[in-house]
């Protein structure tokens, strides 16, 4: 791999690296308006925007996730802790989810788990997620570049530089949405297949 392609590479690490997560102890323990929630929001993931000029979390987009129920309502318009983790969920879900089927997800999850009435709050669940997430950083850097200098090798008999270059990024970007695009469709058929409907029928035995 030359210089280039190294340096290009490690951009790519670099970037991913960045992202983080928001810990539960940054979280205010008092409950906000929605200006506070949106501006708490866009301090706290600005890593994972593409353009500076990027809203994560807008108004609009609070008020139609109440309405969807993927939110439940603000309680004298300010928002609690419980509120903004599961934000924070719907922001990483709406990436490659429909709102129906984080609807699915949501709907048994707000209703055993949010709220007083559990053993298990939000707030745990959160953190034992995205504990073992961090903990996946370094696999999934070692897949992107195994995927990257394979995608080197493609195109081999392409003489044109300038094509060949085209012609790899492009093999890179199909590798990379190929793995996006089967772990999608794992994730729908675990939604249609209600296992995530366990917890809300386990409920109903008690």
């Amino acid at each position: 791999m030359d210089s280039s392609n190294q340096d290009y590479l490690q951009s790519l690490i670099d970037s991913i690296r960045k992202l983080d997560y928001i810990n539960p102890d940054e979280i205010p323990n008092i409950d906000l308006y929605m200006d506070q929630v949106t501006t708490f929001m866009d301090e706290h993931l600005k890593s994972s925007k593409r353009f500076s000029e990027d809203k994560l979390l807008t108004k609009t987009m609070i008020n139609n996730y109440t309405k969807n129920e993927l939110l439940p309502p603000p309680n004298k318009k300010k928002y609690s802790k419980e509120h903004i983790l599961l934000l924070i969920f719907i922001y990483y879900f709406k990436n490659i989810l429909t709102i129906s089927d984080i609807q699915h997800i949501f709907n048994p999850l707000t209703e055993k788990y949010y709220g007083k009435g559990s053993d298990i709050g939000l707030e745990a669940i959160y953190k034992e997620v995205f504990s073992y997430e961090r903990d996946q950083m370094d696999n999934l850097l070692k897949d992107v570049i195994r995927k990257y200098n394979k995608s080197r090798e493609t195109f081999s008999n392409v003489e044109s530089e300038e094509e060949k270059e085209f012609l790899n990024t492009f093999s890179f970007i199909c590798m990379l949405s190929f793995d996006v695009y089967v772990k999608k469709q794992m994730i729908e058929k675990l939604i249609d297949e209600s296992i995530l409907e366990k917890p809300k029928k386990d409920k109903k035995k008690d």
